[in-house]
């Protein structure tokens, strides 16, 4: 069951210790939209602490340091898109199976003890007896591949776990619930009870981030994460021929460090081919290695298909199944267009291998 609260105004205090800052509003209007970013950029939402931490595979700080400071970094994709269309369907399937009646929040809450502590909550869980709002429900649009995780024993994956428990730190609640539609048909939930060790650290570790990387200034270490790769390619506009100096000694260090990780990278790949080639070995002609009623590993022929073999093998079938394709002539762009063309090159680290 699905209810909407009264909307209280701005200011008010609409939990045991949080305001209500921005009620909430149509994100389509551009209008509304610019003024919710702007108060998003005011402070750290749920969404961000597990960027913060290192827990979200998709952001990291880094992300969130350019997004608070009005680089407009987001790009939104079709499933993100989708996550948001099917929020609705989520909560009420949740609200179904579970019993637990749900209401649509009132808008964004900030801490009433820390202005920077921010919240959007999903949807707020009622409690069945008295109707109050009894914590916050968190709504996930899963993958099937991620079936695994979303049934374990231990509660629901990290990231969307310190998502609710951001919720109940500003909200003040006792208990919080994560839900997720994993694969398209399989719903799963959790409830998520109030840990006052990991709100008391998140609080201070995200205010501590706060402080150091949105009022001071200063940018955050970059990460590991495929995903920061991708925004340091896309936060700078390339300009052709210019030159970053470098101090010696930090230029040596990172050359060296890239280097050892390369040999390491080489040396572990030889085990781990040496291992696998032992498990071919093992399968021989078969498809399937099992140990009694499991299986092992299998070494299947559903890798990737070799044209050039194909071709070789069978010129008369691959001359009846070709087909024309239009492409990109890319050279005539390069030279008639050059600056579109080099607008939408991405960028290649590369690391000459004389000593510095």
């Amino acid at each position: 069951m699905s209810l909407t609260l009264t909307t209280p105004a701005p200011g008010e205090l609409v939990s045991p210790t949080a305001r209500l800052v921005l009620a909430s509003g149509d994100l389509n209007d551009p209008a509304y939209r610019q003024e919710w970013e702007a108060t998003r950029r005011l402070g750290i939402g749920g969404s961000d602490v597990a960027a913060i931490v290192g827990l979200d595979k998709h952001r990291g700080a880094r992300h969130v340091y350019e997004e608070k400071h009005g680089r407009d970094i987001v790009r939104d994709n079709e499933a993100m898109e989708i996550g948001r269309e099917i929020e609705d369907f989520i909560a009420r399937m949740f609200s179904k199976r579970s019993g637990v009646p749900i209401a649509t929040p009132p808008g964004t809450l900030a801490h009433v003890d820390h202005a920077w502590a921010l919240v959007n909550i999903d949807r707020d869980a009622l409690d069945p007896e008295t109707g109050e709002v009894a914590g916050p429900l968190e709504c996930k649009n899963r993958s099937e591949y991620q079936l695994e995780e979303w049934e374990s024993e231990d509660g629901p994956p990290d990231a969307p776990a310190l998502q609710c428990h951001w919720g109940m730190a500003v909200g003040g609640y006792a208990r919080g619930y994560v839900a997720a539609l994993v694969g398209g048909n399989k719903l799963r939930w959790h409830v998520v009870e109030r840990d006052e060790e990991m709100i008391g650290h998140l609080l201070e570790y995200c205010g501590e981030w706060y402080e150091r990387h949105v009022l001071e200034g200063f940018p955050p270490p970059v990460d590991g994460l495929e995903a920061t790769k991708d925004l340091l390619g896309r936060l700078y506009e390339v300009k052709p021929e210019a030159i970053a100096e470098a101090d010696l000694s930090k230029a040596r260090e990172l050359r060296a460090q890239r280097a050892d990780l390369d040999a390491q990278i080489k040396a572990l790949t030889k085990q781990k081919t040496a291992v696998e080639n032992e498990m071919r070995d093992t399968a021989g002609t078969a498809e399937v290695v099992r140990v009694g009623a499991a299986t092992a590993w299998t070494w299947k022929a559903n890798g990737n298909f070799s044209e050039a073999g194909f071709r070789e093998k069978h010129p008369e079938i691959a001359a009846r199944c070709t087909k024309t394709v239009e492409v990109l002539d890319l050279d005539r762009i390069k030279a008639e267009y050059e600056a579109a063309y080099n607008a939408c090159r991405g960028r290649r680290l590369y690391v000459p291998k004389k000593e510095l």
